[in-house]
């Protein structure tokens, strides 16, 4: 496994490297099916690849305790009246006008006296730059010790939010942050200074209570982010209630999810009593701007041919090819590496660093095509793939045609109002059967595309 730890610590495979993955290839036989991230990894790859805000067609919903209190919302961030220092961070980050939970969510954050927030919201919304903003503006940076508390449920969420506010504050530096994760350690005896701690709930805890790092009493915002998987992770929820329950009365509370099941919402009551709800829907996921088509195969070599086809044939922006199996995805990227095609690699094996590295060089567009197996049919967004290819259609563990993972693999494509194209390659029988189960499911038309006709590819040109 050397050769190939190099290869993905590089994160793309270029020719150069055929002879090491093939090598490899031959060593890593698992046909096992790649199981899907944690929701706490996929919630920061999404964070990382997502460069600009999702545009929702979906209306806010307020809950209010007093329902005839007045509710705003702003169209510029000028009407926050904010230090014109931080004004300046985040016109810089690229954020010209607020998203449509910003909106909302701002004039609630910054009001006085403060008030305590519940919010729900999917990735791209804009609500870590909502509760960040919030976080700078009510910080005193006349005083020397911290103010607000920000909990994440993991190391790599934590830094992500925490550079975040180091951005958003770069003309602000008399405001400090600390990190509360794992590596980092104070001197015994001593006090913290900075204004700003973001960390996840056990390192927090031992700092305000074993350690006492801090005055838990003095903080004067307290934000709980990605609270779902808080719920999921055994531990963080006790811990972080044991934190609330630290904090004054006047504490301002602000509580972050994706979904709000009952477990959830009751973690939020005992966090954020009396709050506003603020929620999103979620955009779901649809095949309507998405044309499908099927390439009839007799084996993955006559697979391997149709892509090289339709790669060749297709001005293709980004693709993403689905694999169901390890092996597959390994011996995919082999022929594509042999005949000198750059493709990047995600799989299951890889760490959370050699992930963000595959993603960033695939969003950059160093790489045009991601070989990828379920580990990400679902919960990663990149908005310049305008093809997918699954080079095996998705099965359940009963060989059962797998619908939901067909549909979030193929949602890799024409999201956020765009077109997109989706092709299956099948071969044998029982692929046409999961494929005829597969289009009657979902009622929509998959075409069949012949690779080798001219025509054919010329009107998929058109589609793309």
């Amino acid at each position: 496994m050397e050769s190939v730890t190099k290869n993905f610590s590089n994160a793309h495979l270029g020719s150069k490297n055929a002879n090491d993955l093939t090598a490899d290839s031959r060593s890593n036989t698992s046909s096992e099916d790649d199981k899907e991230l944690p929701a706490s990894e996929k919630s920061l790859l999404q964070k990382i690849v997502r460069t600009g805000l999702i545009t929702s067609k979906h209306d806010i919903e307020v809950q209010r305790q007093d329902p005839k209190s007045p509710l705003y919302s702003i169209k510029s961030f000028e009407l926050l009246k904010l230090h014109p220092n931080l004004l300046k961070g985040v016109y810089e980050m690229g954020y010209n006008a607020p998203s449509k939970i910003q909106e909302t969510a701002l004039p609630l954050l910054l009001a006085n006296p403060p008030q305590n927030l519940i919010a729900q919201s999917q990735s791209g919304t804009g609500k870590t730059a909502a509760f960040v903003l919030a976080m700078l503006s009510r910080v005193d940076p006349e005083h020397q010790y911290p103010q607000v508390v920000c909990l994440s449920p993991t190391y790599e969420l934590a830094i992500q939010t925490g550079e975040v506010a180091a951005k958003m504050s770069t003309y602000c530096p008399n405001i400090r942050l600390r990190y509360a994760v794992r590596g980092e350690d104070v001197e015994k005896g001593s006090k913290i200074e900075e204004q700003i701690i973001v960390g996840t709930p056990g390192k927090v805890l031992d700092w305000a209570t074993k350690y006492k790092f801090f005055d838990p009493k003095k903080i004067k915002v307290f934000v709980l982010d990605e609270a779902d998987i808080m719920v999921d992770t055994q531990g963080h929820q006790d811990q972080s209630f044991r934190i609330r329950k630290l904090l004054p009365e006047t504490c301002q509370m602000m509580f972050f999810s994706a979904t709000y099941t009952e477990d959830v919402m009751r973690f939020a009551n005992a966090i954020a009593p009396m709050s506003v709800i603020i929620r999103l829907k979620r955009e779901e996921e649809t095949l309507d701007n998405i044309k499908q088509y099927y390439v009839n195969c007799n084996n993955k070599e006559d697979k391997y041919n149709a892509l090289v086809n339709i790669y060749g044939g297709v001005t293709i922006g980004q693709a993403m090819i689905f694999c169901q199996t390890k092996k597959m995805a390994l011996w995919l990227v082999n022929q594509m590496v042999e005949q000198g095609h750059a493709v990047a690699l995600l799989s299951g094996e890889l760490t959370v660093q050699q992930r963000i590295s595959v993603l960033d060089r695939f969003r950059e567009g160093k790489e045009k095509v991601l070989v990828t197996t379920n580990v990400l049919s679902r919960g990663i967004d990149i908005e310049q793939v305008t093809i997918v290819i699954n080079f095996d259609l998705p099965v359940t563990v009963t060989r059962e045609p797998d619908y939901d993972t067909y549909l979030h693999r193929i949602g890799r494509t024409g999201r956020f109002g765009k077109k997109g194209i989706a092709i299956n390659l099948v071969s044998g029988h029982s692929d046409h059967i999961l494929l005829k189960h597969i289009e009657e499911h979902f009622c929509k038309p998959i075409e069949c595309l012949n690779t080798d006709n001219a025509d054919d590819m010329e009107k998929l040109g058109a589609e793309d």
